[in-house]
Order: C-alpha cells, then structure tokens, then sequence
C-alpha cells in the first residue's frame, strides 16, 4: 500500500476473520489440553487442563501425616502453582503471535498496522 491510499476493507474484514478464526482454534485446543504439575519430587500431582480446569489431584500416600498437614498443604497448592505455569505456557506455545487479540487485557490489533 502507498503512502495516502485507502486500506481495501474487504481484504482487512478478511484478514480479521482469519485471525479470528485461528484464535478460536487455538482457545479450543488450550482448553482440551491437560497439563501437569507436580510438588515434593512427584508426592503430589495436579492435572489441570489449558484453560485451568483442575481434574485430578494425586497424594503419595507418604505425605500424609495427620501430624503434619500444613505440609500436605502446602504441597498441593506447589503442584496446582507449576500445574497453572504449565497451563500458561501451553497457552503461549499455542497461540504464539495471536496472544493479544484474545481480549483478555492484551492490546488487540491487525499485523502492520
């Protein structure tokens, strides 16, 4: 395009659907991707998936010590914390330069201009 000419909406309107429609994808495959995360060597495991749903929760048996439950505690909110990381990175991996127009505070906007 020259300096002074008019943008062809029709090719923008095109262009945004496109984007549109590999944003949606990639939400949908963030969201049915399961993820986890782990505490204390693999003691306790938290299985999230993409968008952060937690499904499954696994306790070695070996923490659990009615003594001492503030340590349990603490481990499974570590495994929920590096389960969320890794959610995250999924979703970063996937949606690679779509990240900002998914209306979740990035700043939406058309490559090139």
């Amino acid at each position: 395009m020259q300096p002074g000419d008019q943008p062809d909406m029709s090719q923008l309107l095109q262009q945004a659907q496109q984007m549109q429609q590999q944003l949606m994808a990639a939400q949908a495959e963030i969201a049915a991707t399961e993820v986890t995360g782990s505490a204390g060597n693999g003691l306790v495991v938290a299985t999230v998936t993409g968008s952060g749903e937690v499904t499954g929760i696994t306790i070695d048996p070996k923490v659990v010590d009615p003594e001492d439950v503030e340590t349990l505690q603490d481990l499974i909110v570590g495994a929920l914390a590096d389960a969320s990381r890794a959610a995250g990175e999924v979703a970063s991996q996937k949606l690679g330069p779509l990240a900002g127009l998914g209306g979740g505070g990035g700043k939406p906007g058309l490559p090139g201009f």
